[in-house]
């Protein structure tokens, strides 16, 4: 019997996500971003095709480490224009039933209190359909915009999240009581005073008093996502999270990181299966081969190689336009994405050269996995991959909108479906539930999160 996978939409409020120069397509309707109905139509076509969810991505900086600047990024439309993800998700909430929603907020720049009620809000509008991706941000012009001379250390930061985590967890878990909310008419009493409690936390980084401010959402605490393969990475997952969004972009890396992974989590104390592994698939589907690779070609002729490297400067802190194109690519330490660093020096089979790593930038799929066919030949590679790997599941990208996912939605879910693969129907009604199983609302007792759970009276 094959593994039932996991499907999320990986998409982001902008205009060019991952797949760079594709806005300029006839039919991508990417400038749309900024209208609400692009996002509930979005979200109908995911549940049709019985999605887990949504993954939303972010940035809070622009990328401007290629050519030293931010010219081509603004030119090419590189995550700029870009628009809150978590202001997308009531609407399409509203019109949705089962779909979920992962947002990306960042842990470096904000403080953990307000993030903190903005999730519990969302939790309580989607009914429990409301994940974070926890992040740490590695743009040198984010940590500008909050004030900084220059980036907080990689390690550091996950530090910081660390905390982070501890504090949102304190606020979710142990602020308030399961039964603090009475709504007692006769006596007057809304909240019973002494079933809220404060945190009291004093740290390194952050200092919050509290009660928290919401009282109790369906899930407490959101599923959390994580999307980080360097080492400090890795560790900070295996504690923490419930679901992993994998770098590596190839069979080998993704098989070691997830093996990794859930060693870790065992080492934490941990039950490794409550943890989802899932990474990013580009998938491009036609009835027939021929219609597959027409797609294929109308679709390279447009990928910008100057917006990629501009996305990949951002994410390794390799400025490729800084190297000879016959110096060997090495791997350097950067304080951005140490996944990203890897993947054409350490994590590469052989040395490549600055040319080759452009020439596979450059390239349609050059950066993680990617299929071109038929539904059945894009459900075998599927196949594949999970059973090479061990992972859980993909996070789908767009490369015309919403044209990929329609096509993967009316060609590939009902050939997984067949296999047994993939869900039918709906099974639960949390995010949580539908990751774990029924009754599994809340955090398992083996999470860091569950200790706060209680917490000494409010004095």
């Amino acid at each position: 019997m094959p593994k039932k996978i996991h499907l999320n939409a990986f998409e982001m409020n902008c205009v060019g996500h991952i797949v760079h120069g594709l806005w300029r397509h006839p039919d991508n309707n990417r400038h749309r971003y900024t209208d609400i109905r692009y996002w509930t139509e979005l979200a109908q076509l995911l549940e049709r095709g019985k999605f887990d969810a949504l993954f939303l991505a972010d940035v809070v900086g622009v990328y401007d480490v290629y050519k030293q600047g931010a010219e081509t990024a603004i030119r090419e439309a590189v995550q700029i224009p870009c628009n809150d993800p978590l202001l997308v998700v009531p609407p399409m909430a509203l019109v949705t039933k089962h779909l979920a929603f992962a947002v990306t907020f960042s842990t470096t720049y904000e403080q953990p209190f307000g993030h903190a009620r903005r999730m519990s809000t969302l939790d309580h509008l989607t009914k429990g359909r409301i994940a974070w991706n926890v992040v740490t941000s590695y743009l040198p012009s984010a940590a500008r915009n909050f004030g900084l001379d220059q980036m907080v250390r990689h390690d550091e930061r996950y530090e910081i999240a660390e905390e982070y985590l501890d504090v949102t967890y304190k606020l979710w878990e142990g602020s308030w009581e399961d039964d603090a909310v009475v709504r007692d008419v006769a006596n007057g009493i809304y909240t019973h005073p002494d079933k809220v409690h404060l945190i009291s936390h004093k740290g390194r980084y952050f200092n919050v008093l509290g009660p928290h401010l919401s009282e109790p959402s369906v899930q407490r605490t959101p599923v959390i996502y994580q999307a980080g393969s360097s080492a400090r990475g890795r560790a900070f997952a295996a504690k923490h999270a419930e679901a992993v969004f994998l770098g590596g972009g190839n069979v080998k890396a993704l098989k070691r990181y997830a093996d990794d992974i859930r060693a870790q989590a065992v080492s934490f104390g941990r039950d490794p299966d409550h943890i989802k592994l899932l990474t990013g698939l580009l998938a491009i589907v036609g009835r027939t081969q021929e219609e597959a690779r027409a797609k294929l070609e109308s679709y390279q002729k447009l990928y910008s190689v100057e917006g990629v490297l501009a996305h990949y400067g951002g994410g390794s802190g390799y400025d490729l336009s800084a190297y000879d194109p016959e110096d060997v690519l090495t791997y350097r330490e950067t304080d951005h994405g140490q996944t990203a660093a890897a993947q054409f020096t350490k994590d590469s089979s052989q040395p490549k050269k600055v040319r080759e790593v452009k020439e596979t930038l450059g390239t349609l799929g050059g950066r993680g996995l990617f299929v071109v066919g038929t539904p059945e030949e894009v459900a075998d590679r599927i196949q594949y991959w999970v059973e090479e790997t061990g992972i859980d599941g993909f996070n789908v990208i767009q490369i015309v909108s919403p044209d990929t996912l329609r096509d993967f939605v009316e060609l590939v879910v009902p050939e997984l479906q067949r296999r047994g693969m993939f869900r039918k129907e709906y099974e639960e009604t949390t995010l949580r539930e539908r990751l774990f199983g029924s009754g599994v609302k809340r955090l398992p007792a083996d999470h860091p999160g569950a200790v706060y759970r209680k917490q000494p009276t409010l004095t």
